[in-house]
């Protein structure tokens, strides 16, 4: 079980700069100052005078002491600002007349003088850092809604979805200590042609974090039609959707199919003997939010896991969500996972 020490040494490398929005928190000061110290990264702090010394009278250190740089955001800035009125119009312009929602000036400036996350957003936007993480007191609905108003999605993906990477206490019968499973925190029932995006999102997220390459199962109850019904025609038509982008990336993939099918080598080839993974999947597509969400937790709190996430992918650029349960150590560990997802932004 070391795949986070592996991803901290990996991210140390990079000399990267992450945003660091809640700087009314006293956890992230801890791990803004974490991060200096180990030298991991050069974090950005956003807050006002009174959150900042507020948090850093809780947390017993002082950013200044190790030259971290705050921005009061509130203050505004002018190229952000304008940067994200012109997006936001533009984004809007290709929309029929009667839906668009045309913003002035003062509404952008508004918007970033009163969500720090969209602040921080639109830096990631203009690359003024690599990436951006939150979530330790805003909710997941906030974070999307700010990546989605400011970075977008990738290229050609039209949905943003989340994986968790499990270190494993024990590896699979195939030598695999790493896994990925996706999606677990974002969409909670996604369509054939989301789950192509999120299998597609999960699998470079894996390659980017861990260095291996992706072996992908797209999960039913069913594995190669051996039972029946729409849950299962969804996973189907998604592999179906799926195969040739898969085949374009090089990636190996195959569904749908059953758990034990994908991760026990002798279930697998009796149980798909004609197909392109066999018991040795390292990437695990769920067919919704509720078995995907299960599924870590159970891994996590019976298996001994440790469980890195909730990830976001498939954005433009990096910006990850925190669990509001996190801990200081917790987001130093996102802020390293999000630096190796902007090498490939």
């Amino acid at each position: 079980m070391n795949a986070i020490k592996e991803i901290i040494e990996k991210a140390s490398k990079l000399n990267g700069t992450v945003v660091l929005p809640e700087g009314q928190d006293p956890r992230v000061i801890l791990a803004a100052c974490a991060c200096v110290d180990r030298k991991i990264a050069t974090p950005i702090v956003l807050g006002t005078a009174s959150e900042i010394a507020e948090a850093e009278a809780k947390a017993g250190v002082k950013l200044a002491d190790r030259n971290i740089k705050t921005i009061d955001y509130t203050q505004g800035d002018v190229e952000l600002e304008q940067a994200y009125l012109d997006a936001w119009n533009a984004k809007e312009s290709k929309k029929p007349a009667e839906k668009q929602k045309i913003i002035d000036i003062a509404a952008a400036q508004n918007t970033l003088r009163t969500k720090r996350i969209y602040f921080g957003g639109m830096m990631v936007k203009l690359s003024r850092v690599d990436g951006l993480v939150a979530g330790s007191i805003a909710s997941t609905g906030d974070m999307l809604r700010a990546a989605f108003h400011t970075l977008g999605t990738q290229k050609g993906v039209k949905t943003a979805s989340s994986c968790f990477i499990i270190d494993l206490k024990t590896p699979t019968e195939s030598g695999d200590s790493v896994l990925a499973f996706g999606d677990c925190g974002v969409i909670p029932n996604p369509t054939a042609e989301q789950l192509v995006d999120i299998g597609l999102a999960t699998a470079q997220s894996y390659r980017d974090l861990t260095g291996n390459e992706p072996r992908v199962a797209y999960l039913s109850f069913s594995t190669k039609g051996s039972a029946a019904g729409d849950l299962v025609e969804k996973v189907q038509k998604a592999v179906e959707l799926a195969r040739p982008k898969f085949a374009e990336a090089g990636i190996k993939m195959d569904g749908e199919m059953q758990f034990d099918a994908a991760i026990v080598p002798s279930v697998g080839k009796q149980k798909n003997p004609n197909g392109e993974i066999q018991g040795n999947a390292n990437v695990f597509i769920f067919p919704d939010l509720q078995a995907g969400n299960i599924a870590y937790k159970v891994a996590q709190r019976l298996g001994g896991a440790t469980a890195i996430g909730p990830n976001l992918q498939g954005l433009a650029k990096a910006m990850n969500d925190l669990s509001r349960g996190c801990s200081a150590e917790d987001i130093v560990a996102t802020v390293c996972v999000t630096l190796l997802q902007s090498t490939t932004k």
